[in-house]
């Protein structure tokens, strides 16, 4: 962790618990804690609105994995004709609601269709799905350009 500052947490009754520090995680640490989990949420652009959906995710290396089904939205924002994809941020977290302690990160980066039918299969059996989709047969790979995380601790 680098920085750290101090903040309080609140219980549910909006009183001060005990003060809590935040501190930044370095890029490693920050892709390894993303890779403990498996739901986030992706950020895109979507009618020329900014949308967020929460989506299942595994880690390839640095990439962000997260698999696309028919008719969602997702499906629209990235072809296979994009060569250079589209800018998406990724957020996952683990923070405890009752002590205020764990760990936020966000990653920017581009978003690409992946179309080899081996890393597809690969990705279809690693992947635990979180809702039963009808259709799910392709996949986006976010590769990370900007990563940062925060900890908060006791």
């Amino acid at each position: 962790m680098k920085d750290e500052v101090t903040h309080t947490a609140v219980d549910h009754h909006r009183e001060a618990v005990t003060p809590r520090r935040t501190g930044q995680l370095d890029r490693a640490e920050a892709l390894r804690l993303l890779g403990s989990v498996s739901l986030g949420r992706i950020v895109f652009t979507y009618q020329a609105l900014p949308a967020i959906r929460p989506v299942n995710h595994l880690m390839d290396g640095e990439d962000i994995i997260v698999q696309l089904h028919d008719g969602s939205a997702l499906t629209t924002i990235v072809t296979p004709t994009q060569a250079d994809g589209v800018v998406v941020a990724y957020e996952a977290d683990a923070i405890d609601p009752d002590t205020h302690i764990g760990w936020s990160v966000v990653v920017t980066g581009y978003a690409h269709l992946v179309t080899d039918e081996r890393e597809l299969a690969r990705y279809a059996a690693r992947l635990r799905l979180w809702a039963q989709h009808p259709a799910i047969n392709s996949s986006l790979r976010i590769r990370p350009d900007l990563v940062t995380g925060m900890q908060l601790t006791g």
